[in-house]
């Protein structure tokens, strides 16, 4: 590995809401100059094997998910992202959560898409299924159809408060925040939670929440990422020293859903390190 690396541990492909197949994104990511590169797609494993097989020399990859959480401690309750890196993919409790998830995902997207049509809106469920070819569906997939019905010109548009973001917008079925870190430790894997200061996203959780989930196991904090200020990300990483809690940086990519490239943001070396030391879930970090 070279002196500096790149490493860049956030990344979704079409096995969720990406715009590139797992093949294709680890070529990109090889492209970008990145040694090191995370398949974090939604709720799902489904695009790590097509990963391996396609891995070019010289990149490594981290197999991982990005979990759909929720924390019941706020009115209404909290959503948020945990990335869990190197963890069983055969776990049966953690299955059996991420087959739910991703259930209730295709549900609400499907009552979401007839709220749409009950306002006269052209958009169809078989399409944006087809469209998904298997993924795990999501509001990026509606925004897309949005995109080709010519209804709204971006991604970003189609997440305003007009479209997804909150007229056509209904709660999802999450997973637990502290059951998840829970089940991603018992897989073997490592829990870090995604952009927990991002406001721009919405409500963000108390610290008090993030000091609680550390004793309950929760690994590192993602700090350095597109949707955090610099405030917001520096306030992150002195969260994380107070906690000692690892601090990863990421692109978050999703290939033409974002305007984020691969690389963007990335993750030293040591934090990576002590995050292949912690997990015994997948046998290694897959290298090509």
């Amino acid at each position: 590995m070279p002196a500096r690396p790149l490493i860049d541990l956030h990344a979704h492909s079409t096995a969720s809401d990406g715009t590139l197949g797992p093949a294709d994104l680890v070529r990109a990511a090889a492209d970008a100059g990145l040694d090191v590169v995370a398949i974090t797609d939604h709720d799902t494993t489904a695009g790590w094997a097509a990963a391996v097989d396609a891995l070019p020399a010289g990149l490594s990859l981290v197999r991982g998910a990005e979990l759909s959480c929720r924390w019941q401690g706020a009115e209404p309750a909290l959503p948020l992202h945990l990335l869990a890196y190197l963890f069983d993919p055969e776990h049966p409790e953690l299955v059996a959560e991420l087959a739910r998830v991703r259930q209730a995902r295709e549900a609400r997207g499907e009552r979401i898409v007839e709220l749409l049509r009950a306002d006269g809106i052209d958009v169809s469920w078989p399409e944006i299924m087809a469209a998904a070819d298997g993924g795990t569906v999501g509001r990026p997939h509606i925004a897309a159809a949005l995109i080709r019905a010519g209804l709204v010109a971006t991604t970003t548009e189609a997440f305003g408060p007009q479209w997804l973001g909150q007229r056509y917008r209904l709660p999802k079925e999450d997973i637990d925040v502290f059951r998840a870190v829970a089940l991603v430790r018992a897989a073997g894997g490592v829990p870090v939670f995604a952009h927990p200061r991002a406001s721009r996203r919405g409500r963000i959780v108390p610290d008090s929440l993030i000091a609680e989930l550390a004793e309950a196991g929760l690994a590192g904090l993602e700090a350095d990422h597109e949707d955090h200020t610099p405030a917001e990300a520096a306030h992150v990483r002195r969260l994380a020293t107070d906690l000692g809690l690892l601090v990863t940086g990421s692109s978050d990519f999703h290939g033409s859903h974002k305007t984020v490239r691969l690389g963007a943001h990335t993750t030293a070396v040591e934090a990576y390190e002590r995050i292949v030391a912690a997990a015994s879930g997948v046998t290694g970090v897959a290298s090509g």
